[in-house]
């Protein structure tokens, strides 16, 4: 087991820093009319409704937002695993609850943060790590506040 680092993979709203080889001007994905059921099949048709723009549906302020990859097993009852890309707005407040980037130490952690009687808790979702308590809340660096999880299924 390792505890959730991170590594920033490419900033959102910034399409010139793309890396060499990808397709940022590729075509957007399609969006259906309909929910589609998971149970049954149904006869529906007309489930075409045009392109999907998903910078519109995960993308509040594309100036500060980053896709961020995570290493490590420490926030995965949160739902977030070891490889997968989370989304962070750096231009949000932090409040008691969210999942975080955190600077800890100098190094950056995926933790949810806690404020509890004066002090700062970054907890992992995880039992099999513990806590990082800070007594002030001036020893906390907040890089960004993470806003949606890319998870493969």
């Amino acid at each position: 087991m390792s505890d959730a680092g991170v590594e920033i993979l490419a900033p959102l709203g910034h399409p010139e820093e793309v890396e060499p080889g990808s397709t940022p001007n590729a075509q957007l994905p399609e969006r259906a009319d309909e929910a589609v059921p998971a149970g049954f099949p149904s006869p529906a048709q007309g489930y075409y409704s045009g392109p999907v723009d998903l910078n519109r549906h995960l993308i509040n302020d594309p100036a500060a937002t980053f896709i961020v990859r995570v290493s490590g097993d420490s926030m995965i009852g949160a739902g977030i695993f070891d490889g997968d890309e989370i989304i962070v707005d750096r231009s949000l407040e932090p409040h008691d609850g969210n999942v975080v980037i955190a600077v800890v130490d100098g190094e950056l952690t995926v933790k949810r943060l806690r404020f509890e009687h004066g002090r700062v808790r970054l907890a992992p979702e995880n039992p099999a790590y513990a806590d990082i308590v800070l007594e002030e809340l001036s020893e906390l660096t907040v890089w960004g506040v993470v806003t949606r999880c890319l998870h493969r299924v």
